[in-house]
């Protein structure tokens, strides 16, 4: 699988987290009390629920929150692999149908705190749009607040956009990116998933696959959350990065269909990171059966690129 959204850059640039804060953002993650003061009293925010799994579909979301279907429109289903991004033309016609605007403020939030709605966040600023922020903790920490929410509406309803996906090259990349990233030793690929799956101890969700790529280093998501499920302070994520990557700023994300890799894209911003990439295919392709090395254990000992 090639990129999605544009030929492969040498090197991928994530934008730093100062150019998220156009639009009012404060930055890329948002908390529950910054989005209820402007929720129906600031035009041009627009509200997304990006669950999946057993989480799509709640019966609860916070009011006026549109679907940004991971499952559905928004992944690229001539792909072989899960929740592939799409190619612009149908990005820029998904956004369309949903409402946005190229002037809006997007705040992007899932059902399980921040897990999925990390993915929509990254697709938007692979597409170009920057003013995107999570939510923080997601909807349980909105509701833990005390805010309001309504019963969920299957289908956006309302009026079109005028959204254009405009690709930036290298926020997402290709297996062929990230072989070449585990031999470069400026370079780091970091697995998202929990340190079972990246031993190959336990089962992973798409039966077949197990174990990890050499050289590539476990750094699991829910490890740079803290109770809550909110997103840790920027000095602990930036600990935690040091402790996996070493003193490597070029980094690679990866977990089982490319969402969780993007919990770390996010937290790798935080931290104050700024060469970032996500594997879009990610386990659900490198570990399908092919030529492509693959390693059971827990790694990073005796392994070739590894901190």
């Amino acid at each position: 699988m090639t990129d999605p959204t544009a030929s492969p850059a040498p090197a991928p640039v994530s934008p730093s987290a100062a150019e998220t804060a156009g639009g009012g953002l404060p930055g890329p993650l948002v908390s529950a009390g910054w989005l209820a003061a402007r929720l129906g009293e600031e035009a041009g925010v627009v509200v997304f629920d990006a669950s999946v799994g057993a989480h799509r579909g709640a019966a609860r979301r916070i009011p006026g929150a549109r679907p940004f279907d991971l499952d559905g429109d928004l992944s690229d289903h001539t792909s072989a692999v899960p929740h592939t991004m799409p190619g612009a033309p149908q990005f820029t016609e998904a956004l369309r149908a949903l409402g946005v605007h190229g002037t809006d403020t997007v705040v992007v939030y899932d059902a399980q705190g921040i897990y999925s709605s990390a993915r929509a966040w990254w697709m938007l600023r692979a597409m170009g749009f920057d003013r995107v922020a999570v939510l923080d903790g997601g909807l349980p920490a909105w509701t833990a607040a005390g805010h309001p929410v309504e019963p969920v509406a299957a289908v956006y309803e309302g009026p079109r956009g005028d959204f254009t996906a405009r690709p930036r090259p290298g926020l997402l990349v290709d297996a062929d990116t990230v072989a070449a990233a585990l031999a470069d030793p400026a370079a780091a690929v970091l697995d998202a998933r929990t340190r079972e799956r990246y031993a190959g101890t336990a089962p992973e969700p798409r039966p077949g696959l197990r174990g990890h790529m050499p050289g590539s280093a476990s750094l699991p998501f829910g490890e740079l959350q803290r109770d809550g499920g909110l997103m840790r302070p920027a000095d602990e994520l930036r600990t935690a990065f040091a402790a996996a990557a070493g003193e490597r700023e070029r980094l690679y994300f990866s977990c089982g269909s490319g969402v969780t890799a993007c919990v770390l894209a996010l937290g790798a911003t935080l931290a104050g990171y700024g060469d970032l990439a996500v594997y879009d295919g990610s386990w659900s392709e490198w570990g399908l059966p092919s030529d492509r090395p693959v390693a059971t254990g827990a790694g990073a000992a005796g392994e070739s690129g590894s901190p």
